[in-house]
């Protein structure tokens, strides 16, 4: 996919190699049951509070469907990032089918708690 053929209000959009780190990172969160797949369940995590970050599509058709998340992920404090590919965001999440947002959870004694934390830093220095 072409960085012409994605929205502009798509950001901050992670390049490649932060992509591949962040499916990889949501695929063992699906293994571990940190996961929540799909716009409503991630805003969900959000207002509950127990998400540690989202990760959004960047080729979702129409956009705005998801773009009630970053406004409430700022005012939560968490950090939010696009990738290029539902398709891919799905297979990370181990469904079939796209999926358009999902928000990795917070869970005590958790073996992802260093993973998550790491992620979240190259996360937030996007969006500076």
């Amino acid at each position: 996919m072409t960085a012409e053929a994605v929205n502009p209000k798509a950001y901050p959009l992670a390049d490649s190699q932060l992509s591949m780190t962040i499916l990889d990172l949501v695929q063992q969160a699906a293994n571990y049951k940190q996961l929540k797949k799909g716009a409503n369940e991630a805003t969900k995590t959000l207002n509950r509070g127990i998400s540690e970050f989202v990760v959004m599509a960047a080729d979702t058709e129409p956009l705005e469907i998801l773009l009630h998340l970053p406004l409430l992920a700022e005012d939560k404090n968490v950090p939010y990032v696009f990738v290029p590919s539902k398709q891919a965001l799905g297979r990370a999440c181990g469904v079939t089918r796209p999926v358009i947002a999902c928000s990795v959870t917070s869970n005590e004694g958790s073996q992802l708690k260093s993973q998550i934390q790491q992620l979240k830093d190259a996360i937030e220095k996007l969006l500076i």
